[in-house]
């Protein structure tokens, strides 16, 4: 079954928005605010509200070159599911090689979690699309420096964990391919103003970080 092309997507905008805790209420609003902003990825993790009818709503919602998909993803069983309800593409917070087959299977792209390079090989074997390097706090620049220099291009890694606006810098230099990005772009709360807001400063960051680093290129 064919599935979504993280990679492409990605090479729009390399930001992933994780939405935890969002409400169907105001999914479509905080939704159309990040699309407008630039993000093309948006997740609902399934520990949210509802999550499902979250994710409906947003693909019924946004323009299809925004990806829509479940985040948190640890059963299997879950990956129909999200497919039945429009989602594209999960994240996960670890390497469960189940998984990441339930996904194949059921034509969504996956980005597993991952925190060491033993995991990052066994993800890629099963069918991963892409590598969510988590959490990105305890990893570091450096780290992921170091697996790009065994972990051939065009794997796709994703820090997430604790990234901000001034964070991505430091990680594009090392060889990031884009960020999730959790509480400091979205939290329960927030409104959709605040999140197009915050957004934008993330969308403006990550230009100026592949700006600079291609000028050095």
């Amino acid at each position: 079954m064919s599935h979504p092309d993280l990679s492409s997507t990605l090479a729009q905008c390399g930001l992933i928005a994780i939405l935890r805790g969002l409400r169907p209420e105001e999914a479509v609003d905080i939704g159309r605010g990040l699309y407008k902003a630039g993000f093309r990825l948006i997740e609902v993790p399934l520990n949210s509200p509802e999550p499902l009818e979250s994710l409906r709503l947003l693909r019924n919602g946004l323009p299809h070159d925004c990806l829509v998909g479940a985040g948190t993803v640890i059963d299997p069983a879950d990956c129909a599911r999200i497919r039945q309800a429009g989602g594209e593409f999960i994240v996960m917070p670890h390497s469960d090689a189940a998984v990441i087959r339930a996904a194949r299977t059921a034509g969504l792209a996956c980005c597993p979690g991952v925190a060491t390079l033993t995991e990052a090989y066994a993800a890629l074997a099963a069918g991963a699309d892409a590598l969510k390097l988590f959490p990105a706090e305890q990893l570091g620049p450096k780290a992921l420096q170091a697996w790009r220099s065994v972990l051939r291009p065009p794997v796709m890694l994703l820090p997430v964990g604790g990234i901000t606006p001034s964070h991505l810098a430091p990680y594009v230099q090392a060889g990031a391919s884009g960020f999730g990005l959790g509480s400091a772009l979205y939290k329960p709360g927030f409104d959709a103003a605040e999140v197009a807001r915050r957004a934008r400063d993330f969308v403006a960051a990550w230009r100026e970080a592949r700006s600079d680093e291609g000028a050095r290129a």
